[in-house]
């Protein structure tokens, strides 16, 4: 049984690009979730396929929202997992895949977004995420990528070494494209640790500039650059009236630029962002 039902075909679609997040895992920031809200809001998607949440989802951990009216329950709206189609601003389509991330059945989840994208003709699968980082945020936001190949791997930039880490649906999608020849790979934008808690659309920002180099795509981000300049304002702000913000700040500053000229990405000796983090939300609650 196909855990999705088709709703559309989309007519005429050429070639799509698939870009893929779905909440649940790592995301710092809220990178990834900014990243696929802003193409949502700017692209006037089409729904495609909803994925049945039911076989899906842990009700009880993903409770759907009742709206109640002077005490009459009138509605329940319940969590999705959704394919949506749309063009980019030259027309090019795309395809996005947004929602939970499921609780249960990845191997078939995947199988079957691998079918429906093999129908659909997806010609590269794009994973949109982000962690917390020991980075500035006055430096641009350094993305690192899992890839199906080298090649994508090299053009985003990469961990050397190997590693073993636990990871979320976007691995399990990768790996099953990389089983029929699409070529996939998952973009990750390296937060401040400090700003971690927080939206940071900078690096919502960066994901999609990433995505529309990978992808040959063009969107419209002028409110997301907008959002990125005014946080930036604001922790800019903060560092020059919090002393303990600014020398850490420095500290990052100087290390973050000796990695980029030995095209490293060690950082040592660098203090917890836990208790910056709070009071960047204390000032941020104040500036309100």
């Amino acid at each position: 049984m196909a855990l999705y039902t088709l709703h559309e075909r989309p007519e005429s679609l050429v070639e799509p690009v698939l870009a893929v997040h779905l909440e649940g895992w790592i995301d710092a920031g809220s990178a990834g979730s900014g990243a696929m809200n802003a193409l949502l809001n700017t692209l006037d998607p089409t729904p495609v396929a909803s994925f049945h949440v039911d076989y899906l989802l842990d009700q009880r951990a993903r409770r759907p929202i009742m709206k109640v009216v002077d005490g009459v329950n009138t509605g329940l709206s319940w969590p999705r997992i959704q394919l949506v189609a749309a063009k980019d601003r030259a027309g090019r389509d795309v395809l996005l895949l947004h929602g939970p991330e499921p609780d249960f059945q990845w191997r078939g989840f995947a199988r079957d977004v691998r079918s429906l994208c093999a129908d659909l003709g997806v010609r590269m699968m794009v994973g949109l995420g982000a962690f917390p980082s020991p980075v500035p945020h006055t430096r641009p936001v350094p993305l690192v990528s899992t890839a199906t190949t080298e090649e994508l791997a090299r053009r985003i930039g990469f961990v050397p070494g190997s590693q073993e880490v636990s990871c979320g649906i976007h691995a399990v999608l990768e790996r099953g494209f990389a089983g029929t020849g699409v070529p996939a790979v998952g973009i990750w934008a390296r937060v401040p640790h400090y700003a971690a808690p927080m939206p940071y659309p900078a690096a919502s920002l960066a994901l999609l500039q990433s995505l529309e180099d990978l992808g040959e795509l063009e969107f419209d981000l002028s409110a997301l650059s907008a959002a990125a300049d005014e946080t930036r304002r604001r922790l800019d702000l903060l560092a020059g009236a919090n002393p303990q913000f600014g020398a850490l700040l420095q500290q990052l500053e100087a290390q973050a630029d000796v990695a980029v000229e030995h095209q490293g990405s060690a950082f040592t000796d660098i203090p917890s962002g836990d208790e910056i983090a709070a009071e960047i939300e204390r000032f941020f609650t104040e500036q309100e």
